[in-house]
C-alpha cells in the first residue's frame, strides 16, 4: 500500500510536536500542509532540559541561531555528565563529548595509560573532561576536537519553535481530542475535537507524550517492556532558584538508594529531579530524598512523573508515526529523550523528501532502525548500572546481578577478555563513550593485546604526560562557563 502525504497532522505540542513541525515546514518548504493540534489543558512533560550534541545539528538544519536560542530558552552549555556514587559511594567520573586519542593499534591511548599504571584518572587525557572539572567553557576549535550540547528549558524551547514554525507556515489548532476517526484500512482519517471540529490528514504524527493517543491508544500497538533491566518507573522534578554566580558546564547524576538524582543548571534556575524505582523505594521517600538534596529555594512544588521504560513494538503503523514519548521512553540518564525525537524526525524527513509515495518498505525500514536504536541506547544505559560495586540497597543488588541482554553481554565479554570496543549498527553512542563508562567504572580488560608492548614504556609515558600537560595548559586559558555565557549573550 502506497501513501500520499499532502496533509500532515502533528498530534501534540511540546518539544516533540514543535520540533517535528519545524522540520516539516522547513524541509518540505510549502509542499505539504502541516497542522499541529495541541491542547492547553493537557500540558507537556517539560523536564527534558539536558541534551545530546545532536541538538546543535538540528538547530542548524532548521536555521536557528545559537545565541538567539540560548536567550529564548535560558540555555547553558553542556560538556557531558558527571556521575557521582555509581561505582562506589564517594567516587565520581565524567562522560563528556570528547575523545581519548587512538582507540586501536599499538598507540591506543587507554591501553598505554593502563600499562603505565597511572594513578590519575583517564579523564585528564580528554579536553572537555578537564574543562568540566574546572567549570570552564570555550567553543571548540578544530584542534580541540570535542562536541558540546545544551541545558535548556524545554517548555520555553517548545514555545520558541512554535513561533518560528508558525512563521514558516505551520497551522496551530488548539483543542482537546475526544475521538479518533478511523479509515476502512485501519489507519486514521481524522481527529475529533471537543468543540466539534474535525481535523483530517494523510499522515498523523503522534507526539502526544506518554498517552500515545494514536499509536498506543487508537491503534493499540503493543509495548516492549524494558523494566527488567531498567526498573526505574517514576521521577520527582523540582526546579530551584539559581545559587551563586558560577554554572557547572555539565549535568550531574548522583546514584541514590533507589535510583538517582539529576542536577541541571540553567541561566535563571537549577533543575533537580529524582528518578526512582518504586519496586525498591517508596515514592514519598524518594520525594523526601530529593527535597533534602536541593541547593536552592524551590520555585515550584515537586511534580511526579510515572513511566515504563521500553517502546512500542512498531513506531510507524499504517499512516501513524510516533515520535517522542508516544513511541517509547528510556530513562534520562544519558539525556537521550530529545535525541530520540530528533532521530525519529530525521528518519521521517529522509523518506518524505525522497519525492515518491511511501510504501511498506519505508515503514519497515523506519521501524527496524528505530527498534535497534532503542536497543543500543538501552544497552549503554544498563552498562552504567551493571558495573556497580554497590550492594547497599535492593536496587543495586538487583542491577549488579541481573541477566543482561545478549547484545550487551556479548559486548562486555569482548571488552573484558580482549579489550575490543565492539560497535553495532544504529549506535546512539560511539566507542569513545563506551570507553568513558568502562574507565569510570574501573572495568578493564583482563589481558593486554601484545601489540601495546611495541611502544617503549618511556615513550608511552612521555606521550601521556605531554598530552595531559598540553590539555591542562589549554584549559587554564579558557573562561569560566558563566563568563563565556555572559560574553555570548551580551
Amino acid at each position: 500500500m502506497t501513501q500520499k502525504f499532502d496533509r500532515i497532522v502533528v498530534v501534540g505540542g511540546g518539544s516533540a510536536g514543535w520540533m517535528t513541525a519545524m522540520a516539516l515546514v522547513t524541509g518540505l518548504k510549502g509542499r505539504v500542509n502541516v497542522e499541529v493540534v495541541e491542547s492547553e489543558e493537557i500540558g507537556i512533560v517539560g523536564v527534558g532540559e539536558a541534551t545530546f550534541p545532536s541538538i546543535r545539528h538540528y538547530n542548524q538544519l532548521v536555521g536557528i541561531d545559537e545565541t538567539e536560542f540560548l536567550r529564548a530558552t535560558n540555555g547553558t552549555y553542556k560538556l557531558g555528565i558527571r556521575f557521582c556514587d555509581w561505582l562506589e559511594v564517594g567516587r565520581d567520573y565524567f562522560h563528556t563529548f570528547g575523545h581519548f586519542g587512538n582507540l586501536f593499534g599499538s598507540q591506543t591511548l587507554w591501553a598505554q595509560y593502563r600499562r603505565m599504571r597511572l594513578a590519575e584518572p583517564l579523564g585528564l587525557q580528554c579536553v572537555p573532561t578537564v574543562m568540566a572539572m574546572q567549570g570552564r567553557f570555550a567553543l571548540p576549535s578544530e584542534q580541540d576536537q570535542f562536541k558540546y550540547a545544551y541545558h535548556f528549558d524545554a517548555v520555553r524551547y517548545a514555545a520558541f519553535l512554535r513561533q518560528l514554525a508558525m512563521q514558516r507556515g505551520a497551522r496551530h489548532t488548539q483543542g482537546r481530542i475526544v475521538d479518533v476517526v478511523r479509515r476502512a484500512d485501519g489507519g486514521v482519517a481524522a481527529v475529533q475535537l471537543d468543540d466539534g471540529r474535525r481535523v483530517e490528514g494523510d499522515i498523523f504524527v503522534d507526539c502526544s507524550g506518554f498517552r500515545s493517543l494514536l499509536l498506543g491508544g487508537a491503534l493499540q500497538e503493543p509495548f516492549v517492556d524494558f523494566s527488567h533491566w531498567l526498573p526505574v518507573d517514576g521521577a520527582w522534578a523540582c526546579p530551584t532558584e539559581r545559587v551563586g554566580e558560577e554554572l557547572a558546564p555539565y549535568t550531574q547524576a548522583t546514584a541514590l538508594e533507589g535510583g538517582w538524582a539529576w542536577r541541571i543548571p540553567l541561566q535563571n534556575r537549577t533543575g533537580h529531579g529524582h528518578v526512582f524505582a518504586s519496586r525498591f523505594i517508596d515514592p514519598e521517600r524518594a520525594r523526601e530524598q530529593l527535597l533534602a538534596r536541593l541547593d536552592g529555594k524551590p520555585v515550584a512544588e515537586p511534580r511526579l512523573l510515572r513511566f515504563t521504560t521500553g517502546h512500542r513494538q512498531r513506531f510507524w503503523v499504517n499512516n501513524v508515526i510516533a515520535i517522542g514519548l508516544s513511541s517509547g521512553f528510556l530513562e534520562p540518564l544519558e539525556s537521550t529523550s530529545i535525541y530520540l525525537i530528533q532521530d525519529g524526525i530525521s528518519r521521517l524527513m529522509t523518506m518524505l523528501t525522497a519525492g515518491r509515495p511511501l510504501d511498506e518498505n519505508d515503514r519497515a525500514l523506519f521501524n527496524d532502525g528505530s527498534v535497534r536504536r532503542f536497543a543500543r541506547i538501552r544497552d549503554f544505559i544498563i552498562l552504567h548500572y551493571c558495573l556497580t560495586r554497590r550492594r547497599d540497597s535492593e536496587l543495586w543488588r538487583h542491577v549488579a546481578t541481573m541477566e543482561l541482554p545478549e547484545t550487551l553481554a556479548f559486548r562486555m565479554e569482548l571488552w573484558r577478555r580482549y579489550g575490543v570496543l565492539h560497535e553495532y549498527d544504529e549506535e546512539g553512542f560511539d566507542a569513545t563513550s563506551w570507553l568513558a563508562i568502562h574507565a569510570g567504572m574501573e572495568h578493564w580488560p583482563e589481558r593486554d593485546d601484545p601489540v601495546f608492548a611495541e611502544i617503549p614504556p618511556e615513550r608511552a609515558l612521555q606521550a601521556l604526560q605531554g598530552r595531559r600537560n598540553a590539555i591542562a595548559a589549554s584549559v587554564a586559558r579558557m573562561p569560566l562557563h558563566h563568563q563565556m555565557l555572559g560574553q555570548v549573550l551580551r
